[in-house]
């Protein structure tokens, strides 16, 4: 009985410490993984939040007008291989062989008369740009400011690609009609059914492929802007910018 009662004795403090130890080591854990947390969020010594917030809005308001203002120029879209608007869908594809075939008019026509639209139209993005701006949080700003060199343009995407993609139809659209885009594709296509006989019946959604390609080109150069405020000094053209992104 004696010797129960002193084994049970030795046990409950043994069993008693393993589990004081099983608790440091959860506490460490949520301490840690809070520290990360914040580490992910933090602002930088000696600046407010909303100091943060003002500095991200003003780097993504000189960006998308930098953006904006270089797609929206002549060749904007079209002089630049990067964000040009290509033939949509099988017309791509063949370009190659029409161009051999002699109808490399009737294809650069028809290219640039898209990329001519959504040269006309892009600067239309500048009110759903600007109004995303004043909707932006304080610890948006906190999460974007401690992202990736893209994280605002991600930001910007994620909020006002709907926006936009329904801003922009209809004014594509208007742009399509004064570019003669239906009127080359037309062209186009009656000249290459005889060398892409499963043109036939094809029939793309233009206003759609305009739209969604001069999307696609501006958050390109909106991301390109970002990473050169981040990582260029010459970049940060306003007193607000050098502020945030030069500590």
């Amino acid at each position: 009985m004696a010797i129960t009662l002193w084994t049970s004795a030795m046990v409950v403090p043994q069993a008693t410490a393993a589990w004081d130890d099983l608790l440091k080591q959860g506490q460490q854990l949520l301490e840690g993984q809070n520290r990360s947390e914040q580490s992910e969020t933090a602002v930088p010594a000696g600046m407010d939040t909303a100091t943060l917030a003002r500095g991200l809005k003003e780097a993504l308001r000189v960006g998308g007008e930098r953006a904006i203002g270089q797609l929206a120029a002549t060749d904007g879209y079209y002089g630049r291989p990067d964000v040009r608007i290509p033939l949509p869908g099988m017309l791509e594809s063949g370009a190659g062989l029409l161009r051999r075939a002699g109808l490399e008019s009737y294809v650069e026509t028809f290219e640039r008369s898209m990329n001519r639209a959504a040269e006309q139209a892009i600067s239309e993005a500048t009110p759903v740009f600007l109004d995303t701006l004043e909707q932006m949080t304080l610890e948006d700003a906190r999460r974007i400011y401690s992202g990736g060199d893209n994280a605002a343009t991600e930001y910007f995407r994620d909020k006002t690609s709907t926006r936009l993609q329904q801003r922009m139809q209809p004014l594509i659209s208007e742009a399509m009609s004064a570019s003669g885009v239906s009127l080359a594709y037309e062209a186009l296509v009656q000249q290459a059914e005889s060398y892409l006989p499963m043109l036939q019946g094809f029939s793309p959604d233009l206003n759609e492929h305009v739209t969604s390609r001069a999307l696609e080109g501006l958050f390109l150069r909106l991301g390109e802007e970002e990473r050169l405020i981040r990582q260029q000094p010459a970049a940060r053209t306003t007193e607000l910018l050098k502020q945030v992104f030069g500590s």
